[in-house]
């Protein structure tokens, strides 16, 4: 015969001890000052900081006027990075924009499902009060998008595709500007300090 052993509650957990909070704004703000003293241990000097690649180039550069949508897009996001150029911009930035589709998927009908839209951009920096060249080069990217669907989808894929590439060279520009800032902005010593202030 079975005997039936009375069923007794379980005693109550005891409540977790509330830890220490990770991630809050002591714990950040420790964080950033110990990145801070370390880039300044190894020499690091930020590129938008005081004595920085940067310095001295935010609304400093004048593009030509553009005469594409292309051209539009890439002078807008030239001037969102570098900011808008003053009255008299030291220097002049004079370029060209050219642009190639090329097929990637093709059905058995012979149809086009994908183009990739290659990119280069080549430019001209000068003085702007002297026309002296100070650098020039090219940077390259590209972008892709689908043709699947209707004309009117398309067009706008394609649009956008550009719209995006611009962007994308624009950025590259203002980065290789800056990385070679200090080999081509003038200095105090050049005769061209006028204009190119720092």
């Amino acid at each position: 015969m079975w005997l039936s052993r009375p069923i007794l509650p379980r005693p109550p957990r005891a409540a977790a001890r509330p830890g220490p909070v990770r991630g809050g704004p002591v714990a950040r703000r420790t964080l950033l000052l110990t990145a801070a003293a370390a880039l300044a241990g190894c020499g690091f000097t930020p590129v938008y900081g005081p004595g920085g690649a940067a310095t001295g180039l935010r609304g400093q550069i004048r593009a030509a006027d553009p005469d594409t949508r292309e051209g539009y897009v890439f002078v807008a996001q030239l001037e969102d990075r570098l900011g808008l150029p003053a009255g008299s911009a030291p220097f002049a930035l004079e370029y060209t924009i050219s642009t190639t589709r090329k097929g990637l998927g093709v059905t058995k009908a012979g149809e086009t499902t994908r183009y990739n839209l290659l990119g280069r951009l080549d430019y001209v920096l000068k003085a702007a009060g002297t026309g002296k060249v100070l650098t020039r080069g090219k940077v390259e990217n590209f972008t892709g998008y689908s043709a699947t669907g209707s004309i009117v989808g398309t067009i706008s894929a394609t649009e956008d595709a550009t719209a995006r590439l611009m962007v994308i060279l624009a950025d590259q520009l203002v980065t290789e500007l800056i990385a070679t800032a200090p080999d081509w902005r003038p200095g105090p010593d050049s005769g061209l300090d006028s204009a190119a202030p720092r």
